[in-house]
Parts: structure tokens; sequence; C-alpha cells
């Protein structure tokens, strides 16, 4: 069963109980909504689902003709099997698991990105002077003088970050599976992959914020390799998928509507939207101010600006079996929704 947790005034920083919660309610119940009255939204505690967390706080829920209800999730997986039970009707998570839902013949689609660009490669200081002499080569060195292999640890196979580490590793010419120099482990949850820094146990990872700026504020040897501007420009992570019945409403425009505008507050307003996170994701409001003049905070809400590097996600998805066939951008994007703007 999936377990969805509560919402966005009530949580602790990537953390989870039971629970959901009504976010807005407009004057018109159905009048606008095309014949649905209601919205259950499901979102992740994440950076990259900020512009929940701005609808919410601002009040932007309150203009869309539907009473809008908020479930948080710990991971897309559950996402997916609520989607297939028909609990959910918009789903604010990762790429990946957007088209694991598409494939088993979920009728909804892409309609908006929340960000791109979003994750980091990171890795020990001292192997990035080794790795920019010697490349490929340079986690052989790192076994050979350390007498173990280089290990990252990431969010599990399949997943955005983990799918970006092995795009990056695979441009470079190295394949784990082959090669013993290179560890790839699995964490489960932001915060885990931090503590797994902090205490030593990984060499390197490939994470979204708020861990890099976390990782700065504590002086961890563990540090910015490469951005995923420089890994695979437009890289996909979170995105805004909607069922076919919400597609076919007035709610479709106007719930994009409202991500547009959290998507402007969030870069003309980061201070505000430092608050915001404080409230909704828990994150001490200084270190969430940092985080959003990272090079990786961008929020976007185009779903075109994320479509080409899409592809790349649909490949190593199929590759891994999540899905049973690469996905046409067809099949995963509605770009009417946002166009029509």
């Amino acid at each position: 069963m999936y377990e969805p947790t509560r919402t966005a005034s009530r949580r602790s920083f990537l953390a989870a109980a039971g629970g959901t919660a009504t976010v807005g309610l407009a004057g018109c119940l159905g009048g606008g909504g095309g014949g649905l009255d209601e919205l259950t939204v499901a979102h992740m505690p994440i950076y990259p689902d900020l512009q929940w967390y701005v609808m919410e706080g601002e009040g932007y829920f309150s203009e869309i003709d539907a009473e809008v209800t908020g479930q948080e999730f710990g991971n897309g997986p559950d996402i997916v099997q609520a989607l297939g039970g028909g609990d959910i009707d918009i789903a604010m998570f990762g790429i990946v698991p957007a088209m694991i839902a598409i494939d088993r013949g979920i009728s909804a689609q892409v309609t908006a990105a929340n960000i791109q660009e979003p994750m980091g490669i990171m890795a020990e200081e001292s192997f990035h002077e080794t790795f920019e002499a010697e490349g490929a080569d340079a986690f052989a060195t790192w076994e050979a003088e350390r007498g173990e292999p280089f290990t990252f640890g990431t969010f599990p196979q399949g997943s955005v970050p983990d799918v970006l580490l092995r795009y990056w590793l695979r441009d470079v010419g190295v394949d784990p599976a082959e090669n013993d120099a290179v560890e790839i482990i699995e964490i489960s949850g932001a915060s885990s992959v931090w503590q797994a820094i902090a205490n030593d146990e990984i060499d390197g990872t490939s994470i979204m914020e708020p861990v890099p700026t976390i990782a700065q504020a504590e002086d961890s040897s563990v540090t910015m390799l490469r951005t995923a501007a420089e890994v695979l420009p437009g890289q996909p992570a979170a995105v805004t998928l909607m069922s076919d019945a919400v597609r076919d409403s007035p709610l479709a425009a106007q719930f994009l509507e409202g991500h547009v505008r959290a998507t402007e507050f969030i870069g003309e307003n980061p201070d505000a939207t430092a608050a915001h996170v404080n409230e909704g994701i828990g994150m001490p409001t200084d270190r969430a101010r940092d985080a959003l003049d990272s090079p990786l905070s961008n929020f976007i809400t185009d779903p075109g600006e994320i479509a080409d590097a899409t592809q790349v996600f649909s490949e190593f998805a199929a590759g891994n079996g999540q899905i049973d066939e690469r996905l046409s951008n067809d099949a995963i994007f509605d770009l009417e929704v946002y166009d029509s703007l």
C-alpha cells in the first residue's frame, strides 16, 4: 500500500508521517472545472517540488475552481501506485516514475516541468585534480591508492540522480558493471545521502539541493565536480503529471497558471520563498535561502525545455526494464496546456 504523508505546515525536513490536508477552496466548486470539483495532488518534500509549497503558501489554490487536496509521499513508486488506483489527479514527482506510470497504461501525461538541471555530481576534493588529469583512469588510480573502489551513493537505480550519474560515467568512459574501481550503492532519501557523506561512508554522489548547500555549510570534503548543466543540458527531474480527466478540463490551465506564478515568485522573491521552504519542508530558512542561489536551483514550468534530454532518461528506463520500451516525447508530454496559457 502507498502511504501518503502529512502536508505542508506539519512536516519536517525529508521526514514522513501519515495524513492529508485540504489546502485550497474555490468560490464555486465545479463551476469552472468541467465536472471536476476536487483535485488530489501528490507531491514530495523535495526542492524540485518547490512550486507546490509556494502555490500553497501564497494562496494560489484559491483561484482554482476545485477543492485542492495535497498528499505528501516519500517516493515516486508509491505515487505511481496511487495513480494506478485512481486516487491521484495530479502528481509532482520525478520524470522516471512519470514515464513508468504512462508505460503502465495510466491515462496521464506531463504538462509541466518543475525544474531543470537540478543535480550535481559531487566527489571528494582529493579526487577532483586526478579526474581532471586522467579522466576515466582516475577511478583506477583511486583504487590503487586507497585499496578500495571509488564509492558513489545515490538514490535507487532508475531514479533521476542515478540515471544522471550513470549517464555521466558512460559519457566519460566508465561502465560500473565492468569496472571494479567504481561502485554505486543505493541510498533512499536526501537526508540519508547527506549522512553518508558526513560519516565518510561514500566518496561521491549525484544529488540535488539542499545536500550540496548543506555539505558546503558543514565544510565537507565532498564538493561539486560537475553540475547537471555541464553533464546533460536541459536535464529533467521533477515534473507535473496530470490525469486525462484533468487535462481535458479548465482545471489544467488554472493549475498551470498557478505553477507559472510560483516559478516566477521563486525567482523574484527568494527570501519569501526560503520561508516557504522552512514552513513546507522544514529546512532552516538561512540554508534554504543559500540553496536558492545554487546553480542547481533552476525552476521552470515550460515542459518543452526538458523534452530533448528526457529521451536520455527514457532510454535508461527502458534499458533498466522499468518501462517496456523507450517512450517518445509525444507519449510523455502534453505541451498544449502550457502553450495555451
